[in-house]
């Protein structure tokens, strides 16, 4: 009696849980078929020069992701800030850059979007070569938390946003982190879809880690900005930005590492733009 009893309640879970998905999947068609606000899309065309090279098709997609993630995302101001739909639609536009043509949850583990006015200060616990635990003092431009939330500097977000093509971008580079975090924590290795790309993931990206390791060790400069370096997770989202806003330098330098990005973000930026000569290139 006792295991049918069992049976029968993970039974009702699992139909619960498909319930869920499918009122899930019903809401988000909902809210991506509506009409876009006026008002929002001039604030991406204003403060999001990225979007002006998307192709029509995914311009639309992302249009679309927009309204979902501001749907289901709480933003929350701190340290005075007043968060405005100028704030809110230029975050998700940038965050959902990097969820195109995906099968995507929309950041699953994300409840809330903390916005400080500037960069903020953050206590972090650390310890010293002989072992010696203190507390250290950081002042960051944008933070991701795997206890759903992700915090941003308004002001570093409007001027990553401002030059597309100079490989900074701080919410590129958190909500990357958001999606390494979905496999459990941020090791540099985000959810894919099977053992085998995880071998090629492993050994395309970790030669391109330790050669990044070895500049910076050097003191030689490099594509991608040396706190790439520090470890796998930073890596990865320092990556993401590359590869976002200078995808044709990254493509010439590396193609295997580009093509390694390509498919799992499942876009190819390189397209998107005609031309790219250096960091601060015009579009």
């Amino acid at each position: 009696m006792a295991l049918l009893i069992i049976a029968v309640l993970a039974a009702l879970l699992v139909a619960w849980l498909l319930s869920a998905n499918r009122r899930a999947r019903y809401r988000r068609d909902r809210l991506r078929r509506r009409p876009f606000p006026a008002a929002w899309r001039r604030i991406v065309r204003r403060r999001v020069p990225a979007f002006r090279r998307l192709p029509g098709e995914l311009q639309e997609q992302l249009k679309g992701h927009i309204q979902v993630f501001l749907a289901e995302k709480d933003f929350i101001g701190c340290d005075g800030v007043e968060v405005t739909d100028e704030m809110r639609v230029t975050i998700a536009a940038l965050a959902c850059l990097l969820i195109l043509n995906r099968d995507t949850d929309y950041y699953p583990n994300l409840r809330q979007v903390l916005v400080y006015p500037g960069a903020f200060v953050v206590d972090m616990e650390g310890s010293d070569e002989a072992g010696v635990v203190m507390n250290e003092r950081h002042v960051l431009s944008g933070e991701s938390w795997s206890q759903s939330q992700v915090i941003l500097s308004w002001q570093d977000v409007v001027e990553g946003a401002a030059v597309p093509d100079d490989g900074f971008n701080v919410v590129i580079h958190e909500f990357a982190h958001q999606l390494d975090q979905e496999a459990g924590y941020a090791n540099g290795a985000p959810e894919l879809p099977s053992r085998g790309h995880y071998a090629r993931w492993s050994r395309i990206l970790g030669e391109e880690y330790e050669r990044l390791q070895a500049r910076t060790q050097a003191g030689e400069q490099s594509l991608l900005d040396d706190y790439g370096a520090t470890d796998p997770a930073e890596f990865f989202a320092v990556l993401a930005e590359v590869f976002f806003e200078q995808p044709l330098l990254l493509q010439a330098e590396n193609p295997a590492l580009y093509a390694e990005l390509s498919r799992f973000f499942r876009v190819s930026p390189a397209a998107w733009q005609p031309q790219q000569s250096g960091a601060g290139a015009a579009p």
